[in-house]
């Protein structure tokens, strides 16, 4: 009981107190400074646009959200299986290290253009692919990471017990991966949204955070572009909350 009270406090207390804190403070600059709303609104401002539209943010957050799951599972699946074949095929992954590289650097401004010319402007399509592009390269390199660091001497253990490759790998070598696999993708779980998030800036149907964004900017209703901003970071750590909860579920079932 000892225990759990001061983990309990460093845990969720400790942040709320803090974040409340945070949010006094900005209150209390913007009312004694005189700060305009164009440069940057009240918090109690931002809460008053977020809870008078939540119907309209939550549409949003559905529309985003949806984007960057289908883009999570995309980019996951394709870098977890590509990690794989790289690990059982050096060739393979001399060869695809310096694709993967450059595909880390491509500037999600210049790729969403380009993909909206392909696919259409009406279609979700884009957003979908740049969301798992951002998660390819950081599942991919996360698990190749996990998949090399079975030690010599527990191959070597596996061999002279006489195991067949398939029992090696489950006994051995998913084991030490899976933790390396599950940074990459709590890392990608943000990344999906954001990147979803920055592609909805740049054209495609009209729906999504990043559209109702720049609507209400544009229109001069800051209160409301950040209430939408706020949707967004309420949508991005809804990700990697769901992230982190099915990353102790594996580890938990699987004895981690």
């Amino acid at each position: 009981m000892r225990t759990s009270q001061p983990r309990l406090v460093q845990t969720v207390l400790a942040p709320i107190v803090f974040g409340v804190a945070v949010i006094a403070l900005w209150q209390a600059l913007i009312t004694g400074l005189g700060i305009k709303a164009f440069i940057l609104p009240a918090p109690f401002a931002i809460g008053a646009e977020f809870a008078g539209n939540l119907n309209n943010v939550a549409s949003g957050m559905a529309v985003t959200g949806r984007n960057s799951l289908i883009g999570l599972i995309i980019g996951a699946l394709f870098g977890i299986t590509l990690a794989i074949l790289a690990a059982l095929a050096r060739l393979l992954d001399e060869m695809v290290a310096p694709v993967v590289a450059a595909l880390s650097v491509v500037p999600i401004v210049a790729l969403a253009p380009v993909l909206y010319t392909m696919f259409g402007a009406g279609a979700e399509t884009a957003r979908q692919l740049v969301a798992a592009l951002a998660v390819f390269v950081p599942v991919y390199f996360n698990t190749l990471k996990g998949l090399r660091q079975v030690r010599p001497v527990h191959r070597d253990l596996m061999r002279a017990y006489a195991v067949t490759s398939w029992q090696a790998t489950r006994a051995v070598t998913l084991p030490t991966a899976l933790p390396y696999v599950f940074t990459g993708l709590r890392v990608a779980s943000s990344l999906a949204v954001i990147s979803a998030l920055i592609a909805e800036y740049f054209g495609g149907p009209v729906g999504g955070l990043g559209k109702s964004i720049t609507s209400a900017a544009s229109s001069s209703n800051y209160g409301l572009a950040w209430a939408y901003v706020l949707g967004s970071i309420i949508l991005g750590l809804l990700f990697y909350c769901a992230a982190l909860a099915v990353e102790k579920l594996v580890t938990r079932r699987s004895g981690g």
